[in-house]
């Protein structure tokens, strides 16, 4: 089939009340490629440093997310977008008072085995 309209993207179940719709990936159509989701986390949500095996571009909807890379700690606020690079030791989190809404799109698709979340 030359093209796949994603009508239903898969939910995926995130600790910490995350949620996840991912439109194309691994486990929502057996894409390896690549894999675009879009995500809610909700305040105080956060997750451990991981060294992931793919490039990860969020793309920020509303809200804010604290992303703490290389020594540094950003803030990505909506309309904005950044580019984390395989290989790259990096921590998400969201801190603040409002949900955080954006895209994340993963080259090669996000995979749990890739990831390589650290241990909190």
């Amino acid at each position: 089939m030359p093209h796949h309209h994603q009508k239903t993207p898969l939910s995926i179940p995130v600790p910490g009340g995350k949620t996840i719709q991912e439109h194309f990936g691994v486990p929502s159509v057996g894409l390896k490629d690549l894999s675009i989701a879009h995500m809610v986390a909700p305040p105080g949500w956060g997750e451990p440093f991981q060294t992931p095996l793919f490039d990860e571009w969020t793309l920020m909807v509303s809200g804010k997310k604290k992303v703490e890379v290389d020594g540094q700690v950003l803030e990505i606020s909506a309309g904005e977008s950044l580019w984390i690079k395989k290989g790259t030791r990096v921590r998400y989190s969201n801190p603040y008072s409002e949900n955080a809404s954006y895209w994340a799109v993963c080259l090669p698709a996000f995979n749990i085995e890739t990831v390589q979340r650290e241990d909190e």
